[in-house]
């Protein structure tokens, strides 16, 4: 099982309770770092929150071709603004994803260690399948790990 930070803006509030319900029952640790309440808020701070907790998990030590000791996931209105900043974090490989398919190739192919979601696009059910999946895809390094190396060197 693995552990996950999520955070949302207040755009994606429903889908962060469901998918904390939903991995917390699959065995997940599950760190939930807010908001709480539907107020309006600023993304930027809860991405940044929870791709601090990923940094800080994966150490000093870790190299981009490494399994992430961490995973985050990230929800807004349409996720892009919660993907920007999070890849402006060093050590951070976010990527949105819309279906099974991108979440599956994104762990794959670029090791990826940040979901994003926006919940005023993804159905509920879409969302759920795509987190299960990003969280049990290995990596399958390679050349996917050269390339990485290329985006990060």
């Amino acid at each position: 099982m693995a552990t996950v930070y999520i955070a949302s803006d207040h755009a994606g509030l429903e889908l962060k309770a469901s998918l904390v319900r939903h991995l917390t029952e699959k065995g997940h640790t599950v760190h939930d770092l807010g908001p709480s309440s539907p107020e309006s808020c600023d993304y930027p701070v809860y991405a940044k929150k929870v791709c601090t907790q990923v940094v800080a998990d994966a150490g000093d030590k870790a190299t981009p071709g490494d399994n992430p000791a961490s995973y985050g996931i990230l929800i807004c209105g349409t996720g892009i603004g919660m993907s920007m900043t999070a890849n402006h974090i060093p050590g951070i490989r976010a990527a949105l994803c819309c279906g099974e398919f991108q979440a599956r190739a994104t762990r794959m192919h670029n090791n990826a260690n940040v979901l994003c979601i926006g919940e005023r696009v993804t159905g509920p059910g879409v969302a759920l399948d795509m987190a299960d999946i990003f969280l049990a895809t290995p990596f399958e390094g390679g050349r996917h790990l050269r390339r990485i190396n290329q985006i990060e060197g």
